[in-house]
């Protein structure tokens, strides 16, 4: 039996959640709604304010989705309650980050300006110049949106210039060593 799987979600005040035919999960909180269809396998069912998943058989294809499920479901529930942020951070001597409208502009070292625009149900908010906070309720969407954040300049392993994210340790390199 997946560890996982198994626990009930409990369903916090405020939430509803709706399960349509072919296991489409429409959860609406205070932050907003998320919808998203699961796989049509799994059996989904509501108990007295908590959702529980379970699977046909043990297949190892279920097996497999069983936990997958009952995480999908339960990250909808935290997004609409209290909903996910990341925090990137601009290392380097130049480098800065300016917010106009939905527009994030990076000066990166590059010989023109990055110019991202926040997608859909994603916010980036600047704290001071060398950091960004990435907020949203749909988890997959936060990150996917930090990450392209990130790959505009990857912190690199001698100065360690570039965008990280905040609890991220970068291994530094010894440099270059003189001749005797």
């Amino acid at each position: 039996m997946s560890r996982i799987g198994k626990m009930p979600i409990a369903i916090p005040a405020g939430v509803t959640v709706e399960i349509a035919e072919n296991n489409k999960v429409t959860v609406k909180g205070p932050k907003g709604t998320l919808t998203r269809v699961l796989a049509p396998e799994m059996e989904i069912t509501m108990e007295n304010n908590t959702v529980i998943v379970k699977r046909p058989n043990d297949l190892k294809r279920f097996k497999s989705l069983h936990g997958l499920t009952r995480t999908l479901i339960n990250n909808m529930v935290i997004g609409v309650t209290e909903g996910y942020q990341k925090s990137l951070e601009i290392n380097g001597t130049g480098y800065r980050a300016a917010k106009a409208g939905k527009e994030l502009t990076l000066t990166l070292g590059y010989s023109h300006p990055v110019v991202m625009i926040d997608p859909e149900g994603v916010e980036t908010t600047l704290d001071g110049q060398n950091k960004i906070i990435v907020k949203g309720i749909d988890k997959e969407k936060v990150g996917q949106y930090a990450a392209e954040i990130r790959d505009k300049r990857r912190p690199e392993p001698y100065k360690g210039k570039g965008i990280k994210y905040s609890e991220e340790v970068i291994r530094r390199k010894a440099g270059k060593t003189g001749k005797k």
